[in-house]
């Protein structure tokens, strides 16, 4: 499975270099110098890091062969992509990967099946998006509302409060 761990935005200035926009909680791994990154579409790599800086808050990659704007140009859009077998093993048994949560089936503590793991997003705090036909529940993934996360089992318990996955039964 290919994880994107970056997107190609703009050309910065006229030698090559790019704005990445990060999706991977390890950038200085990721886009450390002397790296190679995968890509999709695979035609336009793999991409090896020649440099990194950051400016303004962006990140600006130079990728070796990439020497001019039109170059720079011409890979806006690419998704940086790494092998998810290539990925370390977690230390913590508490923390998981985004693409190992997702696909989960989501129960309740009293057994009831409420839905499917659809994305994990991180703002500030992680939440489950948990798709429930056709909408969508984000459930604060935290031990106190998702006490079980069964890997091999395809599933996760959460103990979900009055309102969480239904508003009209909210206190």
């Amino acid at each position: 499975m290919q994880l994107v761990v970056g997107r190609i935005g703009r050309p910065h200035g006229v030698r090559g270099e790019v704005t990445v926009d990060v999706r991977t909680d390890d950038p200085d791994r990721r886009f450390a110098v002397g790296s190679t990154l995968d890509t999709d579409p695979p035609s336009a790599g793999p991409l090896r890091v020649r440099s990194t800086r950051n400016h303004a808050g962006l990140l600006l990659v130079r990728f070796d062969g990439v020497d001019d704007r039109n170059a720079a140009e011409a890979l806006r859009g690419t998704l940086l992509v790494v092998d998810a077998e290539d990925l370390p093993p977690l230390d913590d048994p508490d923390e998981f990967y985004d693409h190992q949560l997702i696909g989960l089936a989501v129960w309740t503590v009293d057994g009831e099946r409420v839905g499917q793991v659809a994305d994990v997003l991180h703002h500030g705090q992680d939440l489950l998006v948990v798709r429930r036909g056709t909408e969508e529940v984000y459930v604060p993934f935290v031990r106190a509302l998702v006490p079980e996360v069964d890997l091999d089992g395809g599933r996760l318990v959460i103990d979900p409060p009055p309102g969480l996955l239904n508003a009209d039964e909210a206190i």
